[in-house]
């Protein structure tokens, strides 16, 4: 049973008088432990997709499977649950809470679980450590590099032990050097078996991930083993 599994899933919007399809009977399978980077154009639907995978969002039609279980007509409430036990998150604009510290952000999605202080503190410690931030727990966002502050969102992604990681972007607003932290720590979490989707715009991101999809107008239109 694949981890991911998405069945003829297509998006549409309205805009003015007209519908837009963001996904076109988009089919899709993913396995536990894979890293898969999605590429395409501006427009092509691949943050569609991750939303979609992340439960931000719902199929227009099609059938979308997460761990066998179909999750496509869930309501709000039911995909928050989802998120909150199954996905972490990772966005290019690292989405951290500016007046919290590091270690308060990393605490929060344990919040939403309703873990007891000592425990999301212990567990957020842990986290921090596993990306190189231990000594950084009680600094601001605005204290820390963008590449930190990208380590920190990575932290409170993975402070939950998800099934899935998702990464939005992850390095586009990074330097050189800070892209290569930041995707050595993916490659940490991959050898532990953590299952990554990366949506990217750069090949060399792309070209270190176990498989490319690639996508255009809202279609698959390539998935191969890097």
């Amino acid at each position: 049973m694949s981890l991911i599994r998405l069945t003829g899933v297509s998006k549409r919007y309205a805009l003015d008088a007209n519908e837009v399809a963001a996904l076109d009977d988009v089919s899709l399978s993913v396995e536990g432990g894979e890293r898969v980077a999605i590429v395409g154009a501006s427009g092509s639907g691949k943050s569609t997709l991750l939303h979609l995978i992340g439960c931000l969002d719902t199929p227009t039609s099609g059938d979308y499977r997460l761990k066998g279980r179909n999750v496509s007509g869930l309501d709000g409430r039911g995909l928050a649950h989802i998120r909150n036990e199954e996905i972490g998150f990772v966005f290019q604009s690292f989405h951290l809470l500016p007046r919290s510290t590091a270690l308060a952000n990393v605490m929060q999605p344990l919040v939403y679980r309703g873990a007891p202080r000592a425990e999301r503190r212990r567990l957020a410690l842990a986290a921090l450590a596993r990306v190189g931030l231990a000594d950084r727990a009680e600094h601001f966002p605005a204290q820390l590099s963008g590449g930190q502050r990208q380590r920190v969102a990575i932290a409170r992604a993975v402070v939950t032990q998800p099934s899935i990681l998702l990464a939005d972007e992850p390095t586009g607003n990074l330097d050189s050097a800070a892209t290569l932290q930041v995707m050595d720590l993916f490659d940490t979490l991959h050898s532990g078996r953590q299952t990554i989707l990366i949506v990217t715009h750069d090949t060399d991101i792309a070209a270190r991930c176990d498989r490319i999809v690639g996508l255009t107008d809202g279609r698959v239109v390539q998935d191969r083993r890097a």
